[in-house]
């Protein structure tokens, strides 16, 4: 895991609170390629809502 995603998965549990168990899931469906996609992971498994994803692209425009 990068630096940024690290800190990605840190903002979900902590802000978001999301459980390990969704990040997890999310993180297997992306199977190590294009980690860049998580968010969008989330929101298609219905792991996160939509006001959710906008709060996740918000933050990573200023990380």
């Amino acid at each position: 895991m990068n630096p940024l995603q690290s800190k990605l998965v840190r903002f979900l549990q902590a802000d978001l609170d999301l459980s390990d168990a969704a990040i997890a899931t999310a993180l297997r469906q992306l199977n190590g390629q294009l980690p860049h996609l998580l968010p969008m992971v989330l929101w298609q498994y219905g792991l996160v809502t939509l006001d959710q994803l906008d709060s996740i692209f918000d933050w990573l425009e200023t990380a």
